[in-house]
């Protein structure tokens, strides 16, 4: 919400507001032509001719937007991710600092993205002299120790001597100078390991620039001359104007006025030589101090004109780069924000188009599969019905097979229930006639034994033994057995559960009474006297554990 206050406010300012705050905010934050502390020299401005004589900043910045929307649209990462530094390096240059902080993290991201430790551990570096310059020096010591580790690791010499001396700066400028020279020492070998001279020489100011902070002016002197003696093996002559300057420095301050002079004379020869104008300006200011101590005062005053002149034209220059990087990251932003309001406005519409009509598709395929589904359900409750239909039909039939089966079955029972009691009816009616004919047949048999004739009483006592004999015959019993079980098959089983002892006779005993006979037929069944009967009764009684005082028959029949 916040952002998008900003974004519209942005949008409404006018240019004049814009041009206002420029003026008022730049001698602030620029602070390198006016501001920049006493002790703060030249050769503390890092990246020297960091862009090209006569190149607009504002023209520069939109050299590199272009380069970094191209590279966008290409996809191309790293083309995006150098144009970013590039644009934060710009931004940096001219006291943008917050907005050079944004280009240099992104790029940074971006790098870390893409795999490339050794641009990581440049963008580490950038971003440390961002945080030093906004007086984070904290944040600063984290990017350059970081960007440390990664050079180690890959055996990089002038990465290390770069950000070894980076490191040696920072303590500098906290006084800690135990810790510079350490860390400038470190980066003076790095960097004569790589046969680095520019770096070299850059190493061996500093370490000049300590010493004169100090007030070692002696020690000074011999590191800012072997500086001088690496430099003119390069072409860096922007960088040789800054160490006559400091030559010329330090040999004011030890008294040798006018060898400093003829230093700081060199230096403002090479300083126009190459349009260097704020080494004109400290060349002019050296200049100007030594002649004042040669008490040649007018002399002196020219050169401070001088040198008030090239700051005043160094501080309009900066203000105008200023005020024009500052319009042209204005236009910029209101043109992305115009092109970012038109893009919405475009997937707005765009996305609103694809939207009806995915809600149209979508309308149409649950109606199609509304109607779908509702066909669907009622073929397949017709078909239900349908197949519910025939299993009721089916199971109907079933049913009334089974029943009809079962009725059969029933009516086979009954005839064979039927046929199976006749046969024991008759059975039992054949066996009593025997046993009555036989007890006829013994009785009038014993009635011709006991009369006189002897010579028949053997022939009579054979007969009466037959008779006996046929009394014990069990074959038509067995034949009753297995009629009477299959009529009374429950009965049976039902009764060993309650007695597995009971002996053929207890069976035919059970199986009479089952059938109701009275003991006087049984007796005659059985061919028996009551008084056997009896014993055999008892017998039975005391198998089936029944206890005195319940009748066997209402036992029996209630199995």
């Amino acid at each position: 919400m916040g952002d998008c206050i900003r974004i519209q406010f942005r949008l409404l300012l006018p240019h004049w507001a814009i041009l206002l705050a420029g003026l008022f905010l730049l001698p602030v934050i620029s602070g390198r032509a006016q501001t920049r502390p006493a002790s703060t020299r030249l050769s503390d401005l890092p990246e020297r001719n960091w862009s090209p004589k006569g190149t607009r900043p504002d023209s520069l910045f939109l050299r590199a937007k272009q380069q970094y929307t191209q590279a966008n649209e290409r996809e191309d990462e790293p083309g995006a991710a150098q144009a970013l530094r590039e644009m934060g390096r710009i931004c940096y240059h001219l006291g943008q600092y917050p907005q050079s902080l944004d280009y240099h993290l992104q790029a940074n991201r971006l790098f870390r993205q893409l795999g490339q430790p050794a641009l990581v551990a440049e963008s580490l570096n950038d971003l440390g002299l961002l945080y030093y310059y906004s007086r984070q020096p904290e944040l600063a010591q984290q990017q350059y120790h970081e960007a440390l580790k990664i050079y180690q690791k890959a055996g990089n010499s002038a990465g290390l001597g770069v950000t070894y001396g980076h490191i040696g700066h920072l303590y500098e400028k906290q006084a800690q100078y135990d810790s510079a020279f350490y860390f400038q020492r470190q980066a003076l070998a790095q960097y004569q390991q790589a046969a680095d001279q520019t770096g070299l020489s850059k190493i061996y100011e500093n370490l000049g620039s300590i010493f004169e902070d100090l007030a070692q002016y002696d020690s000074a002197r011999y590191y800012f001359e072997q500086a001088l003696v690496q430099n003119r093996q390069t072409n860096d002559e922007a960088g040789r104007v800054e160490i006559l300057n400091n030559l010329g420095d330090v040999l004011r301050k030890t008294g040798h006025y006018r060898e400093g002079l003829a230093m700081s004379k060199q230096a403002l020869a090479l300083a126009i030589q190459t349009g260097e104008r704020y080494q004109l300006s400290g060349a002019c200011n050296d200049i100007g101090k030594s002649f004042n101590l040669l008490n040649q005062n007018d002399s002196a005053y020219h050169y401070a004109a001088l040198s008030r002149r090239y700051q005043a034209e160094i501080y309009s220059e900066e203000v105008n780069q200023q005020l024009a990087l500052l319009q042209t990251l204005y236009d910029t932003e209101r043109k992305n924000n115009e092109i970012s309001r038109l893009t919405n406005d475009r997937n707005v519409q765009l996305i609103t188009t694809v939207a009806l009509g995915v809600v149209g598709v979508l309308l149409a395929v649950l109606a199609a599969l509304v109607i779908s589904r509702q066909r669907l359900k009622i073929r397949t409750e017709r078909e239900l019905r349908e197949q519910n239909q025939r299993m009721y039909e089916t199971q109907h039939e079933l049913m009334q097979a089974e029943l009809k089966n079962k009725k059969l079955e029933e009516e086979n029972l009954k005839h064979t229930l039927e046929i199976r009691s006749r046969e024991l009816t008759t059975h039992t009616l054949h066996i009593i006639q025997k046993n009555q004919l036989l007890d006829e047949l013994r009785d009038k048999l014993e009635g011709l034994v006991k009369d006189e004739k002897r010579d028949q009483k053997k022939q009579l006592r054979q007969l009466l033994n037959q008779v006996d004999q046929s009394f014990q015959n069990d074959q038509y019993w067995d034949e009753f057995r297995g009629i009477i079980e299959q009529v009374h098959q429950a009965f049976f089983d039902r009764l060993k559960e309650v007695s597995d002892s009971l002996t053929g006779n207890d069976l035919r005993l059970v199986a009479l009474l089952k059938m109701n006979y009275n003991s006087a037929d049984i007796a005659t069944l059985l061919g028996v006297g009551q008084d056997s009967l009896r014993v055999m009764r008892y017998r039975l009684r005391k198998k089936l554990n029944l206890p005195p005082g319940e009748s066997l028959t209402a036992f029996i029949q209630s199995l």
